[in-house]
């Protein structure tokens, strides 16, 4: 176990598998490499915070959760760079990056920059998608509400 300083559980023990290495870092933050991947309290969401710079965390979910229909393509180099043979795969776990205004009911999810991590080799890199219909705000409730309605 290895003690950790958060942005959002204060201190807490992690265990050495949730330490996730970025090799080139998350664009905006290239010069951090080491993250604990963290479930957060509230489910669905996880916490991808720095293990060098506190003050610094992501909040992320799967996007499949709520856009099933989400893919990404990724090139050989970049399946490559993950260690990765395909994608999806189970070794592969796949989120997005979440932010959350003061009015939580419009927090919005990054689909045009996916994060993968491989959970064999504990590396992970934010990706660009190139599909335009992947924007930067996606409202995860309208689109919970509207995979809901088609269930029905």
């Amino acid at each position: 176990m290895i003690e950790v300083n958060t942005k959002a559980y204060g201190k807490i023990d992690i265990d050495e598998r949730q330490i996730i290495t970025f090799p080139s870092g998350i664009p905006g933050f290239e010069s951090l490499k080491k993250f604990a991947l963290l479930d957060a309290a509230q489910q669905p969401f996880y916490w991808l915070q720095s293990l060098d710079v506190q003050e610094i965390a992501f909040v992320m979910i799967s996007p499949l959760l709520f856009k099933p229909n989400y893919n990404v393509q990724l090139s050989e180099q970049e399946l490559e760079e993950l260690n990765l043979s395909e994608f999806p795969n189970e070794e592969a776990l796949l989120f997005a990056i979440v932010t959350i205004p003061e009015n939580q009911a419009k927090m919005t999810a990054n689909l045009q920059g996916p994060v993968i991590i491989n959970k064999h080799t504990k590396t992970g890199r934010q990706f660009i998608h190139s599909d335009v219909q992947w924007k930067t705000k996606h409202y995860i409730l309208d689109e919970l509400a509207s995979v809901r309605n088609e269930a029905c």
